[in-house]
C-alpha cells in the first residue's frame, strides 16, 4: 500500500475524518458482543462476509459493538441458529436463503431453478426494492434481514458417473437443503432427492449412504469435496443468496446509529464476498481438476431447464406476487 500512498492521501484523511465523526456517534455507547454463527469452515465465503463485516463494524462504532464469530455449526445447523435468532440465544447469522424460507416462504422464490441468468441479473434484483421488500418480511418471525449476502450459482456433484443431462441424473442420491423447492427440482430431474442439514451431508458422502449433492464451487472446493465427489456438473441450476440476519430483540436494542453502521458494514460485506467468490472460481476449478476431479463446463442446459418447468407450474400460484415482478426486472 505504501506505494500508493501518495495518490490515495485525500482519500485517506477523508476517511479519517469519517472514522473520527462515527468513533464520536459512539462515545456514550455502553459496549456490546454480538455472536455472529454460520456453518460453514473458515475458506468459506461466509466465513470472508463474516470476517469483514467483523473489521467494518468494530472500525465504524469504535469497538463499541464487538462481532464474536463462530463458524463450523458450533452453535448448531442453520435451522437451529435461525430459532435461537428468534429466541435471543443467537444474536446473528449468515445464513443460506433455503432454509431462510422456511421462515418466510416468499424468500424461496429466489431459489427456482434456471430464475437468474447470471451473477449481476441476481444483483440487481437482490439489491434493489423487490429485495429489500423480502429482506423487511422477516420481521414478521422476529428476525431482521440486513443484506444479501452470496452462496452462489449451485452445481451438481456426483460420485457414480458423468453428468450430463437430466436423464444422467436419474435415481442418484442426492442431498439438497432443507427447503421444498429445492427438492422438487431434482425430483422433476429424476433424482432421489434427500433434504438434509449440511453437516449431517458431509457425513453421508464419506459414508456413501449418498451419492452426491449440489452446491456452488467455492463450498465444493473448501470442503474437499474432490475426497467423495469424483464428478462435477457446472449446471449453475439455481443462484442461492444467503443473507446476514439478526434477531429482531437484538437489533431493537442497539442505538439507531449502530443499527446503521450494521446494515452498512452488511452491505459492504457482501459485496467484498461476492467478488472475491468471482475471483476466486477458476482457480478453485484448477484445482479440483488437479485433485482428480472431472469436471463438465458444458452441460446441455436447455434440456434441464425442459425438465424443470413443472416447478413452475407448482409454484408459480404460490409465488405469484414475486415471480412476474423477478420476471420483468429481468428483461
Amino acid at each position: 500500500m505504501k506505494t500508493f500512498a501518495r495518490s490515495t492521501l485525500a482519500l485517506g484523511v477523508s476517511l479519517a475524518l469519517v472514522s473520527a465523526a462515527n468513533a464520536a456517534d459512539f462515545a456514550d455507547m455502553d459496549p456490546v458482543t454480538l455472536r455472529l454463527a454460520h456453518v460453514v469452515n473458515e475458506q468459506d465465503g461466509f466465513h470472508i462476509a463474516a470476517t469483514k463485516f467483523e473489521e467494518l463494524v468494530e472500525e465504524r462504532t469504535d469497538g463499541k459493538v464487538d462481532i464474536e464469530i463462530y463458524p463450523n455449526a458450533t452453535l448448531g445447523d442453520e435451522r437451529t441458529l435461525l430459532e435461537g435468532m428468534q429466541i435471543g440465544t443467537v444474536d446473528m447469522g449468515v445464513i443460506t436463503n433455503g432454509p431462510v424460507a422456511n421462515f418466510v416462504e416468499e424468500m424461496a422464490v429466489f431459489e427456482l431453478p434456471f430464475l437468474f441468468p447470471s451473477p449481476e441479473a441476481a444483483y440487481e434484483v437482490l439489491d434493489g426494492p423487490i429485495g429489500q421488500e423480502l429482506l423487511d418480511k422477516l420481521s414478521e418471525v422476529n428476525l431482521k434481514g440486513l443484506a444479501y449476502a452470496e452462496r452462489g450459482f449451485r452445481n451438481l456433484t456426483n460420485s457414480e458417473r458423468p453428468v450430463n443431462a437430466p436423464e444422467d441424473i436419474d435415481g442418484l442420491r442426492i442431498r439438497v437443503m432443507e427447503n421444498p423447492v429445492y427438492t422438487d427440482t431434482f425430483r422433476a430431474l429424476g433424482a432421489n432427492a434427500i433434504p438434509m442439514a449440511w453437516t449431517e451431508a458431509l457425513t453421508a458422502m464419506q459414508q456413501g449412504t449418498i451419492d452426491g449433492q449440489e452446491n456452488p464451487v467455492n463450498v465444493i472446493h473448501s470442503f474437499n469435496l474432490d475426497e467423495t465427489q469424483n464428478y462435477m456438473t457446472l449446471s449453475r441450476h439455481t443462484y442461492a443468496p444467503a443473507i446476514f440476519v439478526m434477531g429482531s430483540s437484538v437489533w431493537s436494542q442497539l442505538p439507531e446509529d449502530a443499527q446503521e453502521v450494521m446494515v452498512e458494514a452488511a452491505r459492504e460485506a457482501a459485496a467484498h464476498e461476492r467478488q472475491v467468490n468471482a475471483d476466486m472460481e477458476a482457480e478453485q476449478l484448477a484445482e479440483l481438476r488437479e485433485a482428480g476431479m472431472e469436471i463438465n463446463e458444458s452441460p446441455d442446459i436447455e434440456a434441464f431447464q425442459k425438465a424443470v418447468q413443472p416447478v413452475y407450474e407448482e409454484y408459480g400460484e404460490q409465488f405469484s406476487e414475486y415471480l412476474p415482478r423477478i420476471q420483468e426486472a429481468l428483461k
